[in-house]
């Protein structure tokens, strides 16, 4: 089988999420046009907090012949205090419901926020504690939890705590569940100061999905991004999505290590800031590559 194709609206989250100013009908009628198999969704959209919803968009996105895979959720499970993890743990369980309500079968999970003075050893206990209370939750519904190599939710104050490589690969290894995998995403690991195919290479059997993505910085360096990551709100102003295909991502690279391990998940596409024709041409884009290794998909 082939990977498929979704879409993320990266472009919407404040307006999805904070100030309401779009809604999730008007974000589906505009992702429905594009030539993907699904929309990746987001457990913090403000309409998710109703629960009728759930049920009424996914017949609104089946109705287009489409999916919704692939739920997005941002647990913070290194937090110190223990009912707040116990808080988080319910909390991810709720994304689990909602990504069976919805039809998905994939549900991210993190590790959580990189606070200060949070050691190695306790970052790495406490969210492997937390994401293995959740796993039986999730096998029951046919749920999949997929851990991403984050950079940082829109909405925390501090980045991941699992950012690094060996940090993620760590807390991979300490997981064996059938019903756990990885979320890979390539541009993180740049942010990170590394090099996304060698954690690829490290994870390839383990991924189950993909977040497509291309970066880039529009001043300064990694190091200056360092210095203002922390402690405020979302991402660095520094930071941004670029068009896929014209970052620093060589989807060739990925994908053959992908076509080597077999891999036939979710692709989702995580672009689009500068607006939809930006990323009607990272659809595109993805479209043609894709079928360059997946021929199969013709």
């Amino acid at each position: 089988m082939a990977p498929k194709l979704a879409v993320f609206p990266k472009a919407f989250m404040q307006a999805l999420c904070s100030d309401g100013s779009m809604t999730l009908s008007q974000w589906i009628e505009l992702a429905v046009q594009l030539d993907v198999d699904g929309l990746e969704w987001y457990a913090g959209f403000l309409e998710m907090e109703d629960e009728s919803n759930w049920t009424k968009f996914r017949r609104q996105v089946s109705g287009h012949g489409k999916e919704i895979p692939m739920m997005c959720c941002s647990p913070d499970f290194t937090h110190p205090d223990a009912s707040y993890r116990k808080n988080e743990i319910t909390r991810q369980k709720r994304c689990i419901d909602m990504t069976q309500a919805l039809g998905g079968s994939y549900c991210r999970v993190l590790s959580g926020q990189a606070r200060p003075g949070l050691s190695m050893e306790q970052g790495i206990k406490l969210a492997t504690e937390c994401i293995e209370a959740c796993l039986p939750y999730a096998q029951k519904r046919g749920i999949s939890l997929i851990l991403e190599n984050h950079y940082k939710d829109d909405f925390w104050e501090y980045p991941e705590f699992a950012h690094k490589m060996d940090l993620f690969c760590k807390l991979v290894d300490n997981i064996d569940h059938p019903s756990f995998g990885v979320n890979y995403d390539p541009s993180n690991t740049w942010l990170a100061g590394e090099d996304p195919l060698e954690l690829l290479r490290r994870v390839s059997d383990r991924v189950l999905t993909m977040h497509a993505s291309d970066r880039y910085l529009k001043e300064g360096t990694l190091e200056d991004l360092r210095r203002e990551e922390s402690g405020s709100k979302g991402y660095a102003k520094r930071l941004a999505h670029g068009e896929i295909g014209r970052g620093l991502n060589d989807y060739d690279a990925i994908f053959t290590e992908l076509k080597r391990v077999g891999f036939d998940g979710w692709i989702s596409i995580e672009d689009g800031v500068e607006g939809m024709d930006q990323l009607e041409r990272s659809v595109e884009f993805l479209r043609t590559k894709m079928r360059d290794f997946w021929p199969e998909m013709q």
